[in-house]
């Protein structure tokens, strides 16, 4: 009695037949020499149950994928129609999907209250500055990770998993209470003694229970910065994942090459290994913008009194409340118009820069690390 193993092998030997002897018969058949010994009963199944199949299964992909989009576009389409419709306009039946007419009242109401101009500022430039230096370090951590073996090599790649796996609400204790008391390991006590008052704006207090000096970086954006420069800001651990990747899949030769040229590990890191991942550095470069822009929780957490987009959205309903209806509590029905035309807001610029860089983003995914081991 055959065992699967063989049973397998002969199903697959089967199919592999039927696929040959289908070749053969299309070659014949536009050749005009179609031999009818070639087209067995077993061979009329296969072309039946092929036939079947070329013409159900574009039906069934149509479906997968109007699904796929109606779950991904419904809402852009919602908030598209809904930004731009007059409030009255929201309890009437006859208005569905399409408004009767247009407005730009609420984008202009909405701009004022989350002083748009102010903050799309501050989160460029807190944005760029964070995701340059999460490319920059996480690039060179990866490269040496890929590359380099060294005692405490699985420890430190370990670490990097547990960025991955760990959620940011394990750490924002600890983290909090480092930034809050912040010593710099004897660095504040020193500028103390050296009667420095302030660092980065903040005044460096004396604390009653042991004597020793701190200073609260609560509130700046260094606090951003510096996790940053370390190679453990936001998703930190799957950009180093990524380059980590990429760089194990580029040929050997080419670093060997430029040590014989006389280059050290990091000119063949800057010249060799850089130009040849540059579509790595961009997917990692826009998934760092996009994710630091859409945060608020690790904003919210260490630097509320800065305004960013993440953040101001998030209180837009309660600044609405103050700013437009003088103080009373509104439902959303009353005020969707304009916590949809905030949303718009919010998106457009990583929507615009989407539609500029999305043939290099694409090519980026295919050729970076995300697609293979």
């Amino acid at each position: 009695m055959a065992t699967a193993k063989e049973e397998k092998l002969f199903e697959k030997e089967r199919a592999k037949a039927l696929k040959e002897r289908h070749k053969a018969y299309k070659a014949a058949k536009k050749a005009g020499t179609l031999d009818e010994r070639i087209v067995s009963p077993e061979h009329t199944a296969y072309l039946r149950r092929k036939a079947i199949v070329e013409k159900v299964w574009p039906f069934f992909r149509f479906l997968i994928l109007f699904g796929l989009c109606f779950v991904i576009l419904y809402p852009l389409i919602y908030m598209f129609s809904t930004a731009f419709r007059p409030n009255v306009q929201m309890t009437d039946p006859s208005v569905i999907w399409l408004p009767k007419s247009l407005t730009l009242s609420n984008m202009i109401d909405v701009w004022e209250t989350m002083d748009f101009g102010v903050t799309l500022w501050n989160t460029v430039k807190l944005n760029l500055v964070c995701s340059l230096l999460s490319v920059v370090t996480c690039a060179l951590t990866g490269y040496g990770l890929a590359r380099f073996n060294f005692k405490g090599k699985g420890i430190c790649f370990a670490v990097v998993i547990m960025q991955i796996i760990v959620p940011p609400q394990i750490t924002v204790i600890p983290i909090y209470l480092q930034w809050a008391f912040f010593k710099g390991f004897g660095l504040v006590k020193l500028l103390a003694g050296m009667g420095v008052k302030t660092i980065f704006g903040k005044s460096i207090q004396v604390a009653s229970f042991d004597g020793s000096y701190y200073c609260s970086m609560i509130g700046l954006p260094l606090v951003m910065y510096v996790p940053a420069i370390f190679a453990n800001g936001i998703k930190s651990g799957l950009f180093i994942f990524i380059f980590r990747q990429f760089f194990r899949g580029l040929p050997v030769e080419l670093e060997d090459a430029a040590y014989l040229d006389g280059c050290g590990p990091f000119k063949t890191f800057i010249k060799i290994m850089i130009p040849n991942a540059s579509s790595a550095f961009l997917t990692v470069f826009l998934f760092s913008i996009v994710w630091y822009w859409n945060d608020y929780y690790v904003s919210s957490t260490y630097i509320n009194g800065y305004h960013t987009v993440a953040l101001e959205l998030q209180k837009l309903s309660n600044t609405l409340d103050q700013q437009l209806f003088n103080g009373a509590q509104v439902g959303t029905r009353k005020k969707i118009v304009w916590l949809e035309s905030g949303c718009l807001l919010s998106i457009a610029p990583i929507l615009i820069m989407y539609i500029f860089l999305q043939k290099y983003f694409t090519e980026g995914l295919a050729r970076s690390g995300l697609t293979g081991m």
